[in-house]
């Protein structure tokens, strides 16, 4: 299913100004993000998506459901093998399940509108100058950069740092129930890896506290997950819980590793073993 609607027709621009960069109105949506992301590492900008294109926006990206590469699996906080030796109090050393499940970018047809918003230059102008920076590019890697989340019922994606400093996601279909979004903000930094704090969330021993958020299809969610240890919780009921990860990079041509790409997806491409992949820490992930 498509829709002919301008590619940024399909945005409140009113409360998000993104066809007037620099105005006051665009300086404006920016301040309200980046004070969020400043105070509590994250900005759910709300009703991004206008309402009559909801269901077209669940419609398309429930269509690409039986895309998603499911692979269940054994992991830790880090993604990094679990049969590593780590010392008896090591945060790494506890494992989870992961359940969700990923449909590539090259399942995803460049007339959906996760498509078309992901490759809008005014899009991705709004979202750097958001996080603060000069500019942002989308992935070369032709599987990763623009993905679906699929997390099916009785299902979880557990605690866990993304690769990237910048997420950038919207919820297309919530679950019936379950599958909220939890997250400790700044938990680690680029010098501290503070895992006392980590293996208290990890404990759920109640000593660390954890945000959550009610969000809705449509919410554009802005989200520093570098350094928020964060899970969506177990999926209930009867329809899977879907979200639309738009990734990008400061750097131009960037490609994933094709050990993670595997995990994800299933599947590399011979691009993935000449890509580079790019990080500015030292971090476990």
């Amino acid at each position: 299913m498509s829709t002919s609607v301008d590619t940024l027709g399909m945005v409140d621009t009113e409360r998000y100004p993104l066809t007037e960069p620099g105005s006051a109105a665009w300086r404006a949506a920016v301040d309200r993000t980046r004070a969020d992301l400043a105070e509590v590492g994250c900005s759910v900008l709300a009703d991004f998506i206008r309402p009559e294109l909801r269901e077209v926006l669940r419609t398309e990206c429930a269509e690409l459901e039986p895309h998603a590469y499911t692979k269940i699996e054994k992991v830790n906080a880090y993604n990094t093998a679990i049969d590593e030796p780590l010392p008896e109090d090591h945060p790494g050393r506890t494992i989870m399940e992961r359940g969700n499940a990923f449909v590539a970018r090259d399942r995803i047809p460049a007339s959906s509108l996760i498509d078309r918003l992901y490759t809008s230059p005014l899009f991705q102008r709004f979202v750097a100058d958001c996080f603060g920076l000069r500019e942002l590019h989308e992935l070369a890697d032709p599987l990763a950069g623009l993905t679906l989340n699929v997390i099916a019922p009785g299902r979880a994606h557990p605690w866990h740092f993304d690769t990237n400093a910048y997420t950038v996601s919207m919820l297309t279909q919530a679950a019936e129930a379950g599958g909220t979004f939890e997250y400790c903000p700044g938990i680690r930094s680029t010098t501290d890896e503070n895992f006392p704090a980590v293996r208290a969330v990890l404990r759920e021993d109640g000593t660390h506290p954890v945000r959550r958020l009610d969000l809705r299809p449509g919410d554009l969610q802005l989200f520093q997950g570098r350094f928020a240890l964060h899970r969506v919780s177990t999926v209930e009921g009867a329809i899977a819980r879907h979200s639309a990860i738009f990734a990008y990079s400061e750097r131009p041509g960037v490609i994933g590793s094709a050990e993670r790409t595997r995990q994800l997806f299933g599947r590399t491409l011979p691009v993935h073993v000449t890509g580079r992949t790019v990080r500015g820490d030292e971090l476990l992930d």
